[in-house]
């Protein structure tokens, strides 16, 4: 019985104890319940961006480190980097913090679509308020009923780099504007490309070049241009497959960002980038996210990417232009001497008049069209653009029947449909460019349908040029 007593006794006490750490711990309703929420473990922010991993990196590593990450508990930061055309959707599922790089247009379509909010945070207003409304007649903020809604990080220029060593040796001029591009005299390598160019869907700032171009020629010849600029080059997958392209000698030009420029430039003085008359000024922007769980923390970062922060475009890994001139006045900016000569440059650019309206209510139609006519038809393009070059050079043709014929293999695309003569103009694009964007099977269709246009027209034309 003793045993019995003791055995008895003993899982009393083990259950007392067990009751008595279930409580202290907070569980079953009962004695105090700590906090789990951020402030104990921390935020993780969520940003989604267009910039490179490489940024991606240095951000994380530099700003974790920094006074206001520790002030508002700031442990790690993850970012999302999909297609722009996907940002709206991942921004609301996975309920982002901020939005950061990418250009105007695609932030004007999430502030039009409610998905960034106002900034109000007093300290990060007072660094927006030295940023410049306007450089070179382009945006670098946006308001909406008087509060900023985006605020540009950076500026950037839009141009193509070459490298003259190449060229020489071609015994090719070196370009100097757009028009350049769109010359016969590179089509001299064909069928080896003399430009790099990127698929107008896989690249926000390749797009942004053939929207600058479409406004500053005009909607026709400015296809006509982009025609002959793409029937001298080849499509790449991305941005950087087509500055690699140039990297490497594959082709001695390609269009790019300034940035990219400026990587080459400090690999070998033989590269040159070149920011043609006809171009603009970029503010690429941040801003915070309607979505966002955490919107002081959230704008905490912002207030680091205008401030500390820019010291991150400087890294010879981004050699990016910031939008504050203050960090050239730092150690490390000091010693960019060549990222603060083109800062200067780019800021006092002489640039065209550009409707950001006007390019968001295009940006779908134009991509989508662009790859399947300029990209997908590549093969079929290039073999009637070098036999009429040759017909030319041949003198088989006047320089008259040239610029005809090329004007009639660019011009914007006509097609029947439901027994109807439809043409790619200007409002036809504006009317089905937000379908293109959210209709999948939609644009599908359409590109399959230019696609074709785009076959007939080449074929066509190819059969009607002399034989040089």
């Amino acid at each position: 019985m003793g045993a019995k007593y003791l055995v008895a006794i003993l899982a009393v006490v083990i259950v007392l104890i067990g009751a008595a750490l279930f409580l202290t711990r907070g569980g079953g309703g009962a004695g105090p319940t700590p906090t789990a929420g951020p402030s104990k473990q921390g935020i993780t922010l969520k940003v989604i961006t267009r910039h490179a991993s490489t940024i991606w990196l240095l951000t994380k590593e530099e700003f974790l480190k920094s006074d206001l990450a520790k002030q508002y508990n700031i442990v790690d930061i993850r970012f999302y980097g999909p297609n722009a055309a996907l940002w709206p959707d991942v921004i609301k599922k996975e309920k982002i913090d901020v939005a950061w790089g990418g250009g105007p247009t695609v932030f004007n379509d999430l502030a039009d679509k409610g998905l960034l909010q106002p900034m109000t945070d007093p300290e990060l207003l007072q660094v927006i308020s030295e940023i410049p409304d306007t450089i070179s007649g382009s945006a670098m903020k946006r308001y909406d009923d008087g509060q900023v809604t985006w605020v540009a990080a950076a500026i950037s220029s839009f141009g193509f780099t070459y490298n003259k060593k190449q060229l020489a040796e071609r015994g090719l001029p070196e370009p100097a504007t757009w028009d350049d591009l769109a010359s016969p005299v590179y089509a001299k390598m064909l069928p080896m490309p003399a430009i790099s160019f990127a698929r107008s869907t896989t690249s926000t700032s390749h797009s942004r070049i053939y929207q600058i171009i479409l406004q500053a020629y005009g909607w026709e010849d400015g296809w006509v241009l982009l025609t002959r600029l793409a029937a001298n080059g080849r499509p790449y997958g991305g941005s950087v497959e087509a500055q690699f392209a140039v990297q490497t000698g594959e082709v001695p030009i390609g269009i790019m960002i300034d940035f990219y420029g400026y990587e080459l430039q400090t690999k070998s003085p033989d590269f040159v980038y070149v920011t043609p008359p006809n171009s603009i000024v970029n503010g690429d922007p941040i801003a915070l996210c309607a979505t966002s769980e955490h919107p002081e923390a959230a704008q905490a970062f912002i207030r680091w990417v205008l401030t500390d922060g820019q010291k991150i475009w400087l890294d010879p890994k981004v050699n990016r232009l910031p939008i504050s001139p203050k960090v050239f006045q730092t150690p490390e900016g000091r010693q960019r001497t060549d990222l603060y000569e083109k800062f200067n440059e780019t800021i006092n650019l002489q640039t065209i008049e550009f409707d950001e309206g006007l390019a968001g209510q295009v940006y779908f139609s134009v991509a989508y069209y662009f790859d399947a006519v300029l990209c997908d038809r590549h093969d079929e393009l290039v073999r009637v653009w070098k036999k009429l070059v040759d017909a030319y050079e041949a003198g088989k043709i006047t320089e008259e029947q040239f610029e005809q014929f090329a004007h009639e293999l660019g011009k914007p695309l006509s097609w029947e449909e439901k027994g109807q003569q439809m043409t790619f103009t200007l409002e036809f694009a504006k009317q089905i460019n937000e379908r293109m964007k959210t209709d999948p099977a939609f644009a599908s269709q359409m590109q399959a349908v230019w696609r074709d246009a785009a076959l007939q027209r080449y074929e066509a034309i190819y059969e009607q040029i002399p034989e040089p």
